[in-house]
This record gives structure tokens, sequence and C-alpha cells, in this order.
């Protein structure tokens, strides 16, 4: 079948954005079985596909639904996940530039509940992440007979590597699960090695995300995450709202106030109250790279 994509950017995290209300041949192939998540992972090969982080699905929502649209993600890995927070920015901008919408503030549904991006006169899109959640379920984390301590108020977990190396580790819920940690020089920490082993640790029990961050200010980070099903990426919106949030909790950097994110591949606003029942507020670049066919 031939699939129409645009290829799109939020600071760096490429994505292949697929509109399933022109194409619902899509639907119909991924409830058949005939597109799987091994085509997936085609498409987001770097070399033997288009090449992506994630692919995102635009699906109408129905008339009953509190949401105007339908927002699935797969890995490249091909596994359909909850939420990623740079592919919400590119999803709005998508529907905004396609014609299905067009208010600046639009509802998505998502595997984790609705969220809400509204895009602003300069192009950058903010999107309500909606509330940061700690409790351990939420991330399908057991904690049970590790190490603990207190930070603030945030709890902290200690994960032992097979080498004997200790890591300590706050677990947030952005809608997926990470594990957030602070490290002195995130150039040089080795994200691939420690990032692949948190990943896959035995105590999650869907994989998680791994996030390093290193402090600037109480005001401002710099980041790297090693994305569950995907790798290390330039950039992870979800993992940069966890880890403000973690920041906040753990009295590192200032509630109420944006907190500059940097990652390899741009900038990112993010802004909590510190309030369990508030929003994440994420702010963001979205930009189309290039639209194609490809035949799967």
């Amino acid at each position: 079948m031939k699939i129409h994509f645009t290829k799109m950017q939020g600071t760096g995290n490429d994505f292949i954005v697929i509109n399933t209300i022109t194409q619902p041949a899509v639907l119909e192939a991924i409830a058949s079985g005939s597109l799987s998540a091994a085509d997936w992972r085609r498409l987001a090969d770097r070399r033997f596909g288009i090449g992506a982080d994630q692919i995102l699905l635009v699906q109408s929502a129905g008339q009953k639904s509190e949401a105007d649209f339908v927002y699935r993600i797969f890995n490249a890995d091909g596994q359909e996940v909850e939420q990623c927070g740079n592919g919400a920015r590119c999803f709005a901008r998508f529907v905004r530039d396609a014609g299905l919408s067009a208010a600046r503030m639009i509802r998505v549904g998502t595997k984790a509940g609705i969220i809400t991006p509204t895009i602003h006169d300069d192009g950058l899109v903010t999107v309500d992440m909606g509330p940061p959640r700690f409790s351990l379920s939420d991330s399908g984390f057991d904690s049970a007979t590790l190490p603990h301590q207190r930070e603030g108020s945030a709890d902290l977990w200690q994960l032992t590597a097979p080498g004997g190396a200790a890591f300590w580790v706050t677990v947030v819920s952005m809608g997926n699960p990470h594990a957030v940690q602070w490290v002195a020089d995130v150039d040089q920490y080795p994200v691939a090695e420690v990032g692949a082993w948190c990943e896959s640790h035995p105590r999650f029990a869907q994989r998680v995300n791994a996030g390093f961050a290193q402090w600037q200010s109480d005001c401002g980070i710099r980041l790297r995450v090693y994305e569950r099903g995907s790798g290390e990426t330039l950039a992870c919106g979800t993992g940069a709202c966890a880890a403000v949030a973690a920041g906040i909790r753990q009295g590192r950097l200032v509630a109420g106030r944006p907190i500059e994110v940097q990652t390899r591949g741009g900038t990112l606003s993010i802004q909590w109250s510190g309030e369990l029942s508030d929003s994440v507020m994420m702010t963001g670049s979205a930009e189309p790279v290039y639209e194609g066919v490809i035949v799967l």
C-alpha cells in the first residue's frame, strides 16, 4: 500500500506523521494485522526506511469524544506507546498546516489521557502535558527491598548495575515512565551504556525512559534521554517534563517559573507550579521537514 507522510521535527526529535483521516486504509491495515510492528520498524529505520524516532498517527476522535483528534505513537522498535511530548507539538502543527482545524488550541486524545496543545503566533507550541505522577504504580516500578532516600519532597531509589555501580533515580510518569538521575557532566556521561541498562531494568514492568540531567541553575538544566524503544534521541519532551518535575520536588529547581532545558537538539521551556494536581506546561518548536510517499 502507498502511504503519504510528512516528516517533522521538534528540537531534533524527528517523526513520520501519517494522516489517517484522509488515509483510512492505514487504520484498516492495522486492524487486520497487515500493517504491523515490523512495518513501523522499517519506516523508522534510517538506512532502509524513512528514518525517525517515532511514527505518529493522526486520527479522528469521533463525535462523542471529548477530544478533537486522537494521537497514536509508535516507537522505532515498532511498539505503540502512551505519550510523546515533542511529537505532540508536531501533531498540533500538522493538524493546523493540513487544514484539519483552524483552532489555536486543540484537545488531543492519547493512551495516557487528553492533552491540549496551543500554537502561538511565533510558531512555538505549548502543550498542557497534565500533572506529573510520582506514584510508583503509574510507572510500573517495583521498589521492594531497594535502598531508598528522600531529597526535598522526592523519593529516590537506588538501582545497582551488574558491575556494582549504583544510581539514584526519581521515578516519574508523564503518561509514560521516566527514571531521572542527576549527573555532574551530561556530555561526558556514558548515556548509551547506562541508558540501555536502565531502560530494560527488570524493576520496570513496561521498561522506562532514562533521563540524565545536569543542574545549571535553579531555572536551567541540561538533559539527555535514552528513550524506551528508540535509544538516545536529540530531545525528549516528556523526559524534559519529568526531569523538571523531579528537580522541583527535590528542591534543585524553582517552582512556578519557566525552566530552560537544553537538549542536544535545542531548548525547551518547562513550567510547573510544584502542586501535584497542576499540569506541566511544555513550550518548544515544531517544524515540517518534507513530505513524501512510501510503498509498504
